[in-house]
């Protein structure tokens, strides 16, 4: 009976490179960085997202409502994400009480007007300092001193003439209605004194005072007297929306140097204000782009272009919005400040992420491993035709077999594809069939250098043949 020759050897079925658990996992772990990054890279994109903001302002002509203007055009040649609609009004007044129906997000207010109770500031736009002028070198140390003088209004506008009067009110100078008057148009300080005033109260924007002549042309008409205001810190607390200022030397003409020195006074304050509920991102932003592009802002007679940050301190009399309160105090914010937000939404995601390809993996797509003892089946099957070999061609076919089967199981348990359970029993079958071939293969040879002695001694010299003897 013929020996039983083996068959060809089967290697265990293992999947190929680019479905296996490790190329798996690869290609899982970089799906979920890609998303991840598309998904920060959206949530920015949609936080830069275009956003438009309403401007309520006064009369069409009125500097609020150029300054506005100035402010959409910087927002355009900035690529800003902002875009601004502007809503006119009759007046200032009106434009506040829009703000203050919330049908507005921003406005443009004087610190003497009425504040709407959810009006945060975001900068100071410009400064309207209170000049007290006296004829001759008669002085007035006080405000006080002004109770019983006659006072004219060299200003622009019926609320200027207002804030003269509530302000001295507050002071109790209950006939100041009667004694306060505006002065007429085209009227000089010379005129208005030779008409029985004692006193004319200045008012106008610091930031185009250099650009007036007048107080030099005052200057040469006739003498008069720059008066500083004595205790203004404590009148800014006294009076609400009233500020300390000073009027620097040279300011209102160079040459004559007028004032001589620095002149401490009263005024008042144009801020630009946001709701209160407006987003802390889209305040700072907006700070940003203001006190980056301060010259753009200024119009042509110098209104807005001494732009200063809003106060932040918490007794303002308008409080900063928080936004922009957190832009004006931290100038050089760190890594983390200015990219927290990102790395919050990107570790967000990449958790999600993660977790979401993590359960296709573990629940679907995973090639569920062979357990290494399953393998000894086959390890046995080589066993048992061992002892069928008759040669020592047949025994290294079962050899290389038996070798297919170690090899496929280590690769197999660094892949995944096959796991650790019943390891122990396949390497006692393994260590059991190699051993079995070895000992076949020693029992070969042994007998086969024994058939061949036997054939050298029958085919010796003189020694007679097996037919022959018998």
């Amino acid at each position: 009976m013929s020996a039983e020759v083996p068959t060809e050897p089967q290697e265990p079925q293992r999947p190929q490179l680019a479905i296996t658990n490790r190329g798996q996992v690869v290609l899982f772990a970089l799906l979920t960085l890609i998303l991840t990054a598309f998904t920060v890279w959206a949530g920015r994109a949609w936080v830069k997202s275009s956003e438009t903001l309403i401007f309520a302002v006064g009369a069409p002509n009125s500097e609020e409502a150029h300054f506005a203007e100035r402010l959409a055009a910087v927002m355009k040649n900035t690529s800003s994400r902002f875009r601004l609609k502007i809503v006119t009004s009759t007046d200032n007044a009106k434009a506040l009480s829009l703000f203050d129906r919330r049908l507005a997000d921003l406005a443009l207010l004087r610190t003497d007007a009425k504040i709407p109770p959810r009006a945060r500031a975001l900068a100071i736009v410009e400064h309207d300092p209170m000049l007290l002028i006296s004829p001759g070198d008669k002085k007035i140390k006080t405000l006080d001193d002004l109770k019983k003088k006659k006072i004219a209004v060299l200003a622009e506008g019926e609320k200027n003439l207002a804030f003269v009067r509530n302000m001295l009110e507050a002071l109790d100078a209950h006939d100041a209605a009667s004694r306060v008057q505006l002065a007429p148009a085209g009227s000089t300080l010379q005129k208005l004194f030779s008409s029985g005033y004692g006193a004319v109260i200045a008012i106008f924007h610091l930031s185009n005072a250099i650009k007036n002549k007048s107080y030099a042309q005052y200057d040469k008409q006739g003498n008069f007297t720059l008066n500083a205001i004595d205790g203004t810190k404590g009148l800014a607390r006294r009076i609400p929306g009233i500020s300390d200022e000073t009027i620097e030397a040279g300011t209102l003409s160079s040459a004559p140097e007028i004032p001589e020195d620095d002149l401490d006074t009263v005024g008042l304050e144009w801020l630009l204000v946001a709701q209160a509920h407006m987003s802390g991102t889209t305040a700072g932003d907006l700070a940003r782009i203001i006190y980056e592009n301060k010259s753009e802002l200024a119009l042509d007679d110098g209104f807005g272009s001494r732009i200063e940050p809003a106060v932040t301190d918490k007794d303002a009399f308008v409080m900063a919005h928080p936004g922009a309160r957190d832009y004006i105090n931290d100038d050089t914010k760190s890594f983390m400040d200015r990219y927290s937000d990102m790395m919050y939404l990107g570790a967000g995601a990449l958790s999600v992420i993660g977790s979401v390809f993590a359960a296709i993996y573990s629940q679907i797509t995973r090639v569920s491993p062979a357990k290494a003892g399953a393998l000894a089946t086959a390890i046995l099957t080589i066993g048992e035709k061992v002892e069928h070999a008759h040669c020592l061609d047949d025994l290294e076919l079962l050899q290389e077999e038996l070798e297919k089967i170690l090899r496929g199981a280590v690769i197999g348990l660094r892949d995944g594809t096959i796991s650790g359970d019943g390891l122990e029993t396949f390497k006692l079958g393994y260590e059991f069939v190699r051993d079995e071939i070895a000992m076949r293969r020693d029992y070969l040879q042994r007998h086969a250098e024994c058939n061949a002695l036997d054939v050298a001694l029958l085919d010796a010299p003189g020694k007679p043949s097996k037919e022959a003897a018998e």
